[in-house]
């Protein structure tokens, strides 16, 4: 089946669902996918590539720089979705969606050729820093237009099932970057992955791109009369009639990353913290793409089944009154099963509950200003807490000693995130189709 079938409006006044295939879909969720994968790669290479364009007295000092180039692509993510996000509700899906992409394949691309700082001295860091500058603006613009595409196609009662394929293309990519960087490890030696290794898997990132750039500018144009508004007055709309719902989209997004971080911290967590062997560690990074892949469908088809509050909240609860007690039970039993276990409990809740408050707040949302207020929403989010967890959760195990620390911080922000899931409206939904 390579077309999915035309259903009707989402609401009175937005254009009729167009057909949507296959490739779409995955053309559509490209770019959240290459996020999570720079992320992890970026990560996981921070050393080769600290050598590479931070030379410095010692190797903390390189490594401290890197990282901190790092988190500059998280300062202009708001920015990008302020900018891509009101010109997806003013210009339309289709070119918001073709500029980002063509904007992260520019980034990525300054990664994989600048020179080293040895051979071009300042001029090396100097591009990294730009290109990193540029990945941040694509991807604060790319998760607003992206999701509102998924909805505004997806067939009557499976508007969750689509919305979760942004939440499992980071599974696909957690579970991708996790196994280059497996290979790459077992199959390089140190001097080739200082030299250049560090480079490939950046460079199969832009594999993506061309198929995901042309599939993109044949996408179904979703958004109702398009370039019959300037950008002023999409985000004057957005702020003057749907703050309140700007704001509870913001609390719940915060949660749900602060949850996503933290299980992708668990590979760090069981290295530094509980000093588990790096082979042993690694089968975090892996449990947890795989159960966010898996765990987002579940919770796409079943948020379609049983209603978006339900799923939203209940996995939610549960991950709340579990997270301490699996912390414990990894401290006292520190084994490769149970920190599988662990972030499998923590992935899988979290991502179920991610799946439903995703299709929630797009639909929340009305059609003028949809892009432009997940895309601000979920920047601010990721930006002030998906850039700052790892570093959080790391300098309160410091401070205070206790390696409970990310079921403290975990507990307190859900707790933030349900009174936002409780207030937040849900707006009304089509019947199902009946069964064929």
């Amino acid at each position: 089946m390579n077309q999915m079938q035309s259903v009707p409006a989402l609401a009175p006044g937005e254009p009729p669902a167009p057909l949507l295939s296959r490739w779409s879909v995955a053309a559509t969720v490209a770019g959240n996918a290459l996020e999570f994968y720079d992320f992890l790669t970026y990560s996981t290479f921070a050393v080769y590539i600290g050598r590479t364009f931070f030379p410095a007295n010692s190797a903390f000092a390189s490594l401290l720089l890197t990282l901190a180039t790092f988190g500059v692509g998280f300062l202009t993510r708001p920015l990008g979705a302020l900018l891509i996000g009101a010109y997806a509700d003013r210009a339309g899906r289709r070119p918001a969606l073709t500029l980002t992409i063509s904007l992260m394949a520019f980034g990525t691309l300054g990664l994989v050729l600048t020179p080293s700082y040895a051979s071009i001295g300042l001029w090396a860091p100097t591009i990294l820093i730009i290109a990193r500058l540029v990945q941040g603006l694509a991807l604060g613009g790319e998760v607003g237009p992206a999701t509102a595409v998924l909805l505004e196609c997806a067939p009557a009662g499976k508007r969750g099932l689509f919305v979760s394929w942004q939440n499992a293309s980071q599974g696909v990519a957690v579970c991708t970057a996790g196994l280059v960087g497996l290979a790459l490890s077992a199959t390089l030696a140190q001097d080739q992955m200082a030299g250049w290794g560090w480079r490939i898997p950046f460079a199969l990132g832009l594999v993506i791109v061309p198929l995901g750039l042309y599939i993109r500018r044949r996408l179904p144009e979703t958004l109702e009369a398009p370039g019959s508004r300037r950008s002023a007055a999409v985000l004057g709309l957005l702020w003057g009639q749907h703050r309140r719902l700007l704001l509870l989209a913001v609390l719940i997004l915060m949660c749900l990353t602060i949850s996503t971080y933290v299980s992708n911290y668990m590979t760090t967590y069981a290295l530094t913290t509980l000093g588990m062997p790096a082979s042993k560690a690694m089968f975090a990074t892996i449990t947890n793409g795989a159960l966010m892949a898996a765990g987002a469908i579940l919770g796409g088809h079943l948020t379609d089944r049983y209603g978006r509050k339900l799923l939203m909240i209940a996995p939610r609860v549960v991950l709340l009154a579990t997270v301490y007690p699996a912390f414990v039970l990894l401290m006292a039993v520190t084994t490769t099963g149970v920190l599988m276990f662990v972030t499998a409990l923590l992935t899988l809740l979290g991502v179920l509950s991610a799946a439903a408050a995703m299709t929630t707040i797009t639909e929340a949302f009305p059609n003028q200003v949809r892009s432009s207020g997940l895309a601000i929403a979920y920047a601010i989010a990721v930006s002030v807490f998906g850039g700052t967890t790892q570093f959080v959760v790391a300098w309160l195990i410091g401070v205070t000693g206790d390696r409970l620390s990310p079921a403290y911080y975990v507990i307190v922000t859900s707790i933030i995130g349900l009174w936002a899931m409780f207030k937040l409206p849900e707006a009304p939904r089509p019947a199902r189709p009946p069964p064929v």
